[in-house]
């Protein structure tokens, strides 16, 4: 039987478990949304390119699954080019299929080809970030190309790809394939073999003051059992990147918490002082080490005394040793590696080793950082300190609530002081820091796990750059509360330019007379069909919030704040830039 090659390919998504396709519509992709509209896969349109990236990703964290990215030729697949190397540079599977010009017409300028003062190539625009960005020539090329977009993006060191189809190759008449190009039934990732696991199990049963540091990659719940097993019966004190956030709850008593700039100084003490690291699926991003000044997190290498000596595992041979001298290197599952390590480590040592007040040590450090946290939430002062905000937010939040956050306050703020309890769940833009990911991501968060209350936690600074969120929960009939942390400004820059030059030009919104201004986010939620709630008293947030937790629909909470900087406790070069005392 012959079919359209859309009608095809919405078949084979089908047969890959896919149930939702984030995008918008355009000229060079209504045949394939033709044929997905009789299908079982749900359509999310979300108004703009940006947004359907972002909640394409967030449906991906929170599922496991793939997101799946439509969008149009030209204008329509560079919008998106925001969310999708968001996606791609915190290691999440995404699939982009991008409308293109008819394939006979490439070079010639037709309407919105990329195309000025070299030939038309829109792929070239996502190459320097996804993991393959291919561009369908033939028709018959179609099957095959999806299956090996659907397997690269999951596979390994998950990402970002794109499939790039000329729009006259959507009706073309085609064989249908009938699951033909089905996806790979399993793969084994690599494993840490038997003689690296007893070297690095010797380094840490050797070492006097080891130290588990893990990132974002570490998220299976068997890689965290582990991870607890292996810290728990030797005794090490952990810490986490950003990304690393919420792997383990933070009531966990070797739990040192996040290093770097908005680190903590207790976890600098471990970073700087330990003799041996254990790193887990990290890429010692800037932020997380100190811009790798060794006198702030990290000390690997015979230039310091002490040094640390750095044992490295990455499932990209890329990372290892991108940042840090390393000892032992491993590309393996970071999953697998812990069990092979704990393995090796209870063949050599069965009893388990004990470190003297390590865990009250420990314990004290955290409960002086979260109560410090608390006590600044008790404050009545109005417009809110943001510590009060998280603290009402944490109170009225159930234990498995899905925090999405954006960047400023909303993210560096809660992955250093927020307590997130066991079963909770964080999620932030870390390799881009890209202001407005929060509004969309939380929708995608919402559809992959509808049950569960998420919040969006953002500024006014990245709501409005992603207002298209408001109508596409609604739309979606999805219960995302967004929760607007408004001190009318883009506070985090304009706090750095503040310390840097005296002043924050450009950085806060103001009227035409120089007062501070700010959309009503409230007003703007109801007019999209949601729930809005204006914040005009301290206790009114705390109220606002049990409200949006028990209607389940969506809403908007407009929370005046004051402009307050996040504590910085670690250290990043562009202070040194702009006092012009960097050396390179």
């Amino acid at each position: 039987m012959t079919v359209t090659a859309a009608e095809a390919l919405v078949g084979q998504l089908e047969s890959y478990g896919v149930e939702f396709v984030f995008g918008t519509c355009g000229h060079t992709n209504i045949a394939l949304l033709d044929a997905l509209g009789p299908s079982s896969i749900e359509f999310v349109i979300a108004r703009h390119e940006q947004a359907a990236a972002h909640a394409a990703d967030g449906y991906a964290r929170a599922s496991g699954k793939p997101g799946v990215l439509l969008t149009h030729v030209g204008p329509g697949m560079m919008n998106a080019v925001t969310g999708v190397a968001t996606a791609a540079l915190d290691s999440i599977p995404l699939v982009v299929i991008s409308g293109d010009i008819p394939s006979y017409y490439y070079g010639r300028h037709p309407h919105q080809e990329v195309n000025l003062h070299a030939d038309a190539d829109q792929t070239a625009i996502y190459r320097p970030f996804t993991k393959r960005a291919w561009h369908v020539h033939r028709v018959h090329d179609l099957a095959r190309t999806t299956e090996r977009a659907f397997w690269t993006a999951t596979s390994g060191r998950p990402g970002a790809v794109l499939v790039n189809v000329p729009m006259d190759l959507w009706s073309r008449q085609v064989e249908d394939y009938a699951e033909e190009y089905p996806l790979p039934g399993g793969s084994a990732l690599p494993a840490l073999d038997r003689a690296t696991a007893e070297r690095i199990a010797e380094a840490l049963l050797s070492a006097e003051r080891p130290l588990i540091y893990f990132g974002g990659g570490l998220r299976e719940p068997a890689a965290r059992q582990a991870l607890l097993d292996l810290a728990e019966h030797l005794d090490i004190p952990i810490a986490h990147s950003l990304m690393g956030k919420g792997v383990l709850p933070d009531s966990h008593p070797l739990l040192l918490g996040m290093p770097g700039f908005w680190g903590l100084e207790t976890t600098h003490e471990y970073t700087k002082g330990a003799d041996v690291v254990l790193a887990l699926a990290t890429r010692f991003a800037e932020t997380d080490a100190s811009s790798w000044d060794p006198a702030y997190t990290w000390t690997f290498g015979d230039k310091h005394s002490p040094p640390s000596r750095l044992l490295q595992i990455d499932i990209d041979p890329a990372e290892i040793g991108r940042n840090y001298p390393v000892e032992i290197g491993a590309v393996a599952d970071a999953g697998d590696a812990v069990r092979a390590i704990g393995t090796a480590v209870r063949a050599a040592r069965p009893e388990p080793l004990r470190r003297e007040g390590l865990r009250a040590t420990i314990a004290t450090a955290r409960r002086t950082v979260f109560d410090a946290a608390r006590e600044d939430g008790r404050s009545d002062d109005f417009p809110l300190r943001p510590q009060r905000i998280l603290a009402d937010l944490r109170d009225a939040l159930p234990d498995d609530a899905v925090l999405v956050t954006d960047v400023g306050w909303n993210k560096n703020g809660v992955a250093q002081c927020y307590e997130l309890p066991e079963g909770g769940r964080f999620v932030t833009p870390g390799g881009a820091s890209t202001m407005g990911f929060g509004p969309a991501a939380a929708v995608g968060v919402q559809i992959a796990q509808p049950d569960r209350v998420v919040v969006a936690l953002i500024g006014d600074g990245g709501m409005s750059a992603q207002l298209p969120a408001m109508p596409m929960a609604v739309e979606q009939g999805m219960p995302v509360v967004f929760v607007v942390m408004n001190n009318r400004a883009h506070g985090t820059i304009a706090d750095l330019q503040a310390a840097s030059f005296g002043r924050s030009y450009g950085c806060e919104f103001t009227d035409t007379e120089g007062q501070p201004y700010s959309p009503d986010f409230a007003a703007l939620g109801r007019s999209c069909g949601a729930d809005g709630y204006t914040v005009v008293a301290p206790a009114d947030l705390s109220k606002a919030l049990a409200d949006a937790i028990a209607r389940r629909r969506p809403a908007v909470i407009d929370v005046p704040m004051v402009n307050e900087p996040v504590p910085t406790p670690g250290h990043w070069n562009i202070k040194d830039i702009y006092r012009g005392s960097f050396t390179d």
